[in-house]
């Protein structure tokens, strides 16, 4: 008997993780539908699908709507990858605005938990599926005016523990995947850490690994926890981040 064909929903599929876990899931047999803002564009829309073959396009004018476009297309999802960036914003709390704060937590948390609610019940009712979350581990080390990217991390990382907890039952895995110094433009673009040797001495000296992550090496692990039947595994927040902040010990540096 043929195995049916798994479906997964990449959100926000342009930039940060989301076009490594497009293109892993597609290698992997994968049907993956592939949203994001930009692709109201036809051009941008043109140019990624150009770059990830089979990859099909959903859109809705909210997170609702998205869910409910995504299971029209099959009538079932087996994974969603939400792949949540937001620009870090890092100025001291006293110049930081609100509307700073609310825009985050509004990208960055809002989102995802709409997101996961609106996903419940059509995946309750197929008998489970697949939840992957794309956030940080950069509160590993907090950064002197950060409070708002690392607030927004911490309680994002939090949902996908908790949405473990409520959703194991109803054979629903929840795993976080966490990176940092992943190359993406959205975080760690080209022209300043790997095209300038300023930057790529940074990240040699903060990253025990000595490089920044490849998107391929988190597409692999993202369509691992998209993929994978065991549903014992929930609830994992797993660092991406080449053993950052553990102080690295390479040639050519000492602990002084």
């Amino acid at each position: 008997m043929k195995k049916e064909q798994q479906v997964a929903l990449v959100t926000n599929a342009s930039d940060y993780a989301g076009p490594p876990a497009v293109a892993a899931l597609l290698d992997a047999g994968f049907r993956v539908l592939a949203h994001d803002d930009s692709f109201v564009d036809d051009i941008a829309w043109e140019h990624f699908s150009n770059a990830n073959g089979s990859v099909e396009r959903v859109s809705g004018k909210n997170v609702e709507l998205l869910v409910e476009a995504a299971w029209a297309v099959t009538g079932r999802v087996d994974a969603i990858v939400s792949n949540d960036h937001f620009p870090a914003i890092h100025r001291p709390t006293v110049d930081a605005s609100l509307d700073d704060l609310r825009q985050t937590l509004e990208k960055l948390v809002v989102r995802p938990f709409a997101l996961v609610k609106a996903a419940i019940p059509r995946m309750r009712q197929q008998g489970g599926g697949n939840l992957v979350l794309v956030t940080s581990c950069r509160t590993k080390l907090p950064m002197h005016g950060g409070a708002i990217p690392d607030a927004a991390r911490d309680a994002a990382n939090a949902l996908a523990r908790s949405f473990s907890v409520e959703l194991a039952p109803l054979n629903i895995a929840v795993n976080a995947v966490a990176p940092n110094f992943l190359y993406s433009e959205a975080y760690y673009p080209r022209a300043v850490f790997v095209d300038e040797p300023e930057g790529r001495d940074y990240v040699r000296t903060s990253v025990p690994v000595g490089r920044l992550g490849r998107p391929e090496e988190i597409g692999e692990l993202i369509c691992f926890l998209a993929s994978t039947q065991s549903r014992f595994l929930t609830g994992a927040v797993i660092d991406f981040s080449g053993g950052w902040p553990a102080a690295a010990t390479r040639p050519g540096t000492t602990d002084d």
